[in-house]
């Protein structure tokens, strides 16, 4: 919580930045709506394992901390909850990626390396051997 010991003078500023901070909340909560769906029709189809909410959302917790102020609550369960979708929605993205594409990025100058993908032993770029090891020859059933 560094805007405490940084908030000196910056009351407007703070005060703009709230309709950038919140307004997403919308679009956040129709997409997490959709998320959850699409897992619960598509992985049973897949034969993937349903990715737990309660592994990455954590909303109430810190609105339990005495020392916080009732708007620092407000604020905390918010960021719990849309940084916690996030992760949650990259882990049932990157499920999704790994069953129907499990083939690392290329290794270009600047480019972040996904480590779930080094961890998720997807195919190296550019291995066909790898490739065919980890995935065969394919094809419709």
């Amino acid at each position: 919580m560094d805007y405490r010991k940084l908030s000196t003078g910056r009351f407007w500023g703070h005060v703009m930045s709230f309709p950038f901070i919140w307004l997403p909340i919308f679009p956040v909560l129709l997409l997490d709506i959709f998320v959850e769906v699409y897992q619960q029709i598509c992985f049973p189809i897949y034969g993937l394992e349903i990715v737990k909410r309660s592994a990455y959302i954590q909303i109430r917790d810190r609105a339990k901390l005495q020392y916080l102020t009732g708007l620092e609550k407000i604020d905390c369960m918010y960021c719990g909850y849309v940084n916690g979708v996030l992760l949650y929605w990259k882990e049932v993205a990157g499920r999704t990626e790994k069953y129907w594409c499990g083939i690392m990025h290329a290794n270009k100058p600047g480019f972040q390396i996904h480590q779930d993908q080094i961890a998720k032993d997807y195919a190296r770029y550019g291995d066909e051997k790898d490739f065919q090891d980890k995935f065969g020859a394919g094809g419709n059933p």
